[in-house]
């Protein structure tokens, strides 16, 4: 789920981006995972809603607020599994300061986000807002070409070794999906219109006693945070999650502080679906116990356009031609 476990995911990507710029991968949400399809063919969610009537004192009881979290979660990995029917531009923004003074440096990139053979790929068109040299650009097409090749010429044992690995990655997302929502105790603030849509705001404070069942969620104490759920279509709509103690990741490899924050709003596409729409963070870190620098940007997502499965990327030209 993609509430409490997007903040985790985005302090390691930040502290991890050197390693792993210009990698083809979805955008910079958590690794969660989407669930099978013949689960979502079969599952109620399109036409079942929970009863959520406040009670007197305008508040939704604990029960109430984990069975919304655990429905939101539902619908934000069917979110994850649908976003690959779409192609979108991400911008993104990262300044890094070093110790205590002024930015240090500024990087901004730009990407078309594609589907290729069922793998969503970055293709980097922009770099500090200016477009890529043609040198650089070719090399972005040999990039997407050589996974056109891989894909084309997987053999059977590769291609079930490889739906074997994402069915684990949906198991994990749905085993992370229940500690989310037995991490927190939640608290109903009250409703608040974005764009003209009411939203349930509940705040999440973690839970006293909370002993997680899976590594991956021993972080979730270490945050706080608050979402905008909406009413009618039980989707999340915007969080703001805060990092209320320090974070280590791996053996002294890095530490985040206190204070380090995650935003991220989605939007309604299509009327089908909410992806993802801006994102915004600001990290305070310490690497390999040695070296403290401050991370802050944002990501942005636009242009989104259905992808059909008659359509096919072709080669260096980048282009996706109609099959039918």
């Amino acid at each position: 789920m993609k509430i409490w476990g997007l903040a985790v995911a985005l302090l390691v990507s930040a502290v991890c981006a050197p390693a792993q710029q210009d990698q083809p991968s979805s955008p910079s949400l958590p690794a969660q995972s989407d669930t099978p399809a013949a689960a979502s063919e079969t599952k109620p969610e399109a036409s079942s809603k929970l009863a959520l009537t406040p009670d007197a004192q305008g508040k939704l009881s604990q029960q109430q607020m984990q069975e919304l979290f655990r429905v939101v979660a539902d619908k934000d990995l069917e979110n994850d599994k649908r976003l690959h029917d779409y192609t979108y531009v991400e911008h993104d923004v990262e300044h890094r300061r070093y110790g205590k003074g002024n930015t240090k440096s500024t990087e901004t990139k730009t990407y078309d986000v594609l589907e290729v053979y069922g793998e969503q790929v970055q293709r980097l068109t922009e770099k500090d807002d200016k477009p890529l040299s043609p040198k650089d650009a070719a090399k972005e097409e040999e990039k997407i070409q050589k996974i056109i090749d891989k894909r084309k010429n997987e053999s059977e044992e590769e291609r079930k070794k490889r739906e074997q690995h994402q069915e684990k990655d949906r198991e994990e997302g749905r085993k992370f999906i229940t500690e989310v929502a037995d991490a927190y105790n939640f608290k109903l603030v009250g409703t608040e219109q974005i764009n003209g849509r009411d939203a349930w705001v509940i705040d999440g404070e973690p839970r006293p006693g909370f002993e997680p069942k899976i590594k991956e969620a021993k972080f979730l104490p270490k945050f706080h945070g608050r979402v905008w759920i909406d009413k009618d279509d039980e989707q999340l709509v915007k969080m703001d999650v805060e990092a209320i103690d320090t974070v280590s990741l791996g053996w002294f490899l890095a530490r985040v502080h206190k204070g380090t924050r995650v935003t991220f709003e989605q939007t309604r596409v299509n009327d089908e679906v909410w992806l993802p729409q801006h994102v915004t963070f600001k990290v305070d870190v310490r690497l390999a116990l040695v070296k403290n620098f401050n991370i802050d940007g944002e990501q942005t997502y636009r242009d989104y356009k259905k992808f059909r499965t008659s359509t096919k990327i072709l080669g260096m030209t980048g282009e996706a031609k109609d099959q039918q």
